[in-house]
């Protein structure tokens, strides 16, 4: 009976299947450099074979986490609250930045677009993928547009989902970090002849923090 009511609890968004949560330096996009507060919730099935988190992909393994208490421990830290993945959207995110914005947070999410949006975002950072694209409701409200490079024909794929999202939009060629001894002359290159692109890197990782 326990574990069906909070599967039930789960379904409606109260509870989360948290995998971790940490204040660090936003590592990469539109916010790279600034305090922040990460919520990495679990579960993902758009399945990219380069994902540096693919222990996030099994709900099942992370527990399921009251959002009342996720969101009282990330306002400890930090006015601005990432919620990532996994994909984050694969469940019902209204309730929990209804508890963040209670609480006066900046709520960002990071996201494939994979799955209806819900929830009340100051900021969305879109990063496409191909097995398993974004739906257009996302591609419209996205602040940023984050394409992942893993090789050159990934320069294809980012024009195409430059096309669909708003005019507002702020445009990111991202190297794949094992690869970006390879890719990231090639992305530098090409943002030098399209301008409207800017050059994102994982500067998390050369600070060597989460």
């Amino acid at each position: 009976m326990l574990k069906t009511e909070i599967k039930s609890l789960v379904n409606a968004g109260k509870m989360l299947p948290l995998m971790e949560a940490f204040y660090t330096i936003q590592g990469e996009g539109f916010h790279k450099g600034t305090a922040a507060y990460f919520i990495r919730i679990g579960g993902c099935d758009v399945g990219c074979h380069w994902c540096d988190v693919k222990e996030s992909w099994n709900a099942d393994l992370h527990p399921p986490t009251a959002i009342s208490d996720i969101a009282k421990d990330a306002a400890k830290d930090s006015q601005t609250i990432v919620v990532t993945g996994g994909e984050p959207l694969m469940w019902d995110m209204n309730p929990l930045t209804a508890e963040l914005k209670s609480k006066g947070m900046q709520t960002h999410i990071e996201t494939s677009g994979a799955y209806k949006l819900t929830g009340d975002w100051d900021w969305i950072c879109l990063s496409p993928k191909k097995l398993k694209g974004p739906l257009d409701e996302v591609y419209q409200k996205a602040h940023e547009l984050k394409v992942i490079v893993y090789n050159l024909d990934d320069l294809k794929f980012a024009e195409e989902q430059a096309a669909k999202v708003n005019s507002n939009c702020i445009l990111y060629l991202q190297p794949e970090w094992s690869k970006r001894d390879k890719v990231t002359p090639s992305i530098v290159e090409y943002v030098m002849k399209h301008p409207k692109w800017k050059v994102s890197l994982q500067t998390h990782k050369y600070l060597n923090i989460p």
